[in-house]
C-alpha cells in the first residue's frame, strides 16, 4: 500500500507534503507531484500537510480519482526507485494523462 496524489495537485504543487515526508518519496513532475509507491512507508505525514487535500491513502482513494493510483505508479516507469526525490530533483515529465489535462485553476 501507499499514499496517492490525485487531481487537486495538478498545477498547484504546494510542496508542503514534500517537507513532511520522512523518506523523501514525493517527486516533482512538471505539473504535479507523485508518490513513489515502492519508497512510500505509509506513515501518512504528507496527507494532513496538503492544503488542497490531494493526498489519499490508497484504500481511501475516492472513486473519481481511482486512476491516480496507476498514474502515480507508472510515472516511475523508466525511473525506477531513485532513492530520494531531493537527490534526483525535478523530473521533466508528467504522466500522459496529466499532460493532457487542461490547465487547472
Amino acid at each position: 500500500m501507499a499514499y496517492v496524489i490525485a487531481l487537486p495537485c495538478v498545477d498547484t504543487m504546494d510542496k508542503a507534503c514534500v517537507d513532511e515526508c520522512p523518506v523523501d518519496c514525493i517527486y516533482e513532475g512538471n505539473r504535479m507531484l507523485y508518490i513513489n509507491p515502492v519508497e512510500c512507508v505509509d506513515c501518512g505525514a504528507c496527507e494532513p500537510a496538503c492544503p488542497v487535500e490531494a493526498i489519499f491513502y490508497e484504500d481511501d482513494l475516492p472513486t473519481e480519482y481511482a486512476g491516480y493510483r496507476d498514474i502515480n505508479a507508472t510515472f516511475f516507469d523508466g525511473l525506477g526507485s531513485p532513492g530520494g526525490a531531493s537527490r534526483l530533483g525535478p523530473v521533466d515529465k508528467d504522466h500522459p494523462v496529466v499532460e493532457a489535462l487542461p490547465k487547472q485553476d
